[in-house]
């Protein structure tokens, strides 16, 4: 009974993250060549982007296997941006505690190991997830090739971050391992986001108590998760004049509650006749009111990261400016058939990388005071003509 009620916290399922269910009452109806019911868990922890973008290894797997299980396996305060997917059958939650907690992760690990689960594919392949892999005894396990890869899957594939696609490498390493297994082909690079019809009603209410026209609203992508993915706040307060004295919209402000003192200063910074653009009144409390309002936007512009990412799988037109110590390749995703830009420091300044931008972290702050807004108003004005 005790391992019953452990269950019922960490399977949950698709249709309403907030309903309980043992693991154990599920079962499978399409079959492998041995006859085997497939029960496929994806693994990705991390980040929403991370998360978003591996959910393309569900669709896939589903369109191939439409009977198959698929679970997703995920922190929880990721999954509003794969909340109401319709490829994924059951989330699986990997919380905060598993990390503090040995005893814990190990009664989760007990319960991975019971699920009868045939395959894994490992997007994350970190200690937690090579564990979980490990437990849940499944006959094959796939995942990215390292040093130790070899004691945990059955599997493996080589990461690259040489593009092939307008995709991105992030996307196409996800691809490289879906295709791992057998017989597997890929439906869809591109990943979605399924926001409800009454979501959409209602955020189409609140646009108009607030007599706003979505195609006169653009979001601003204003503070990355971290200084080292902001771009400089006196830099943006001159892209932001820019966009208005263009384009004449209103912009709605994305951050997080804490962040409020850096956007206090920005609107500072703002000319005092653009600051009238900015839109009040608009409450995003969660990720999903975010994902809301933002699928009523004309565009979004900004920091790249999350909020980037999920307005490209709402198939709402982005320019995003990226840190100088991220790796441009694998996230500037869809920038040919799609009506989506971005900018790097390495685009401009190439002289200043010697060695992988990864590498330049520490140095960021520094490398973004060369990041000025001369260099990116010029790509910036190509967009906003292209959205007009």
């Amino acid at each position: 009974m005790q391992r019953q009620r452990e269950g019922t916290k960490l399977f949950m399922s698709k249709q309403n993250s907030n309903s309980e269910k043992d693991n154990r009452s599920l079962g499978g109806t399409d079959y492998n060549q041995d006859g085997e019911a497939l029960k496929i868990l994806v693994i990705q922890q991390k980040m929403i982007g991370d998360v978003l973008v591996s959910s393309i290894i569900c669709e896939n797997l589903k369109k191939n296997f439409p009977d198959a299980e698929i679970h997703y396996l995920v922190n929880r305060f990721t999954i509003p941006v794969v909340d109401n997917n319709p490829f994924i059958d059951r989330f699986i939650v990997f919380e905060d505690d598993y990390k503090q907690s040995k005893l814990k992760f190990y009664k989760f690990l007990k319960l991975i190991s019971i699920s009868g689960y045939t395959h894994v594919f490992d997007a994350y392949g970190k200690i937690e997830s090579l564990l979980i892999t490990k437990f849940t005894k499944a006959r094959f396990k796939y995942g990215f090739r390292k040093p130790y890869s070899k004691f945990y899957y059955s599997k493996t594939v080589k990461m690259s971050n040489h593009v092939k696609t307008e995709a991105g490498s992030a996307i196409e390493n996800r691809l490289r391992l879906l295709k791992l297994m057998d017989g597997v082909e890929v439906y869809n690079d591109k990943p979605q986001i399924y926001l409800t019809e009454e979501e959409i009603e209602k955020t189409r209410e609140q646009f108009k108590s607030l007599d706003l026209n979505p195609k006169d609203c653009i979001m601003i992508s204003a503070l990355g998760s971290g200084l080292n993915k902001s771009y400089p706040l006196e830099y943006l307060a001159e892209i932001l004049n820019r966009i208005v004295k263009k384009t004449h919209k209103r912009l709605i402000l994305n951050y997080m509650p804490s962040q409020q003192k850096h956007i206090d200063k920005l609107l500072s910074m703002i000319d005092g006749e653009n600051r009238a653009h900015i839109v009040q009144g608009i409450v995003m409390k969660s990720l999903r009111d975010f994902m809301k309002v933002c699928s009523q936007c004309l565009a979004i512009i900004g920091n790249e990261g999350g909020s980037i990412n999920i307005a490209k799988a709402l198939n709402i037109p982005s320019f995003s400016i990226f840190s100088p110590w991220v790796t441009k390749e694998g996230w500037n995703s869809f920038e040919q058939t799609y009506l989506n830009s971005s900018v790097h420091l390495i685009d401009f300044k190439p002289e200043l990388y010697n060695k992988p931008p990864k590498k330049y972290k520490d140095q960021s702050i520094e490398m973004y005071k060369l990041f000025k807004p001369e260099l990116i108003i010029p790509k910036l004005d190509a967009f906003l003509e292209k959205l007009n």
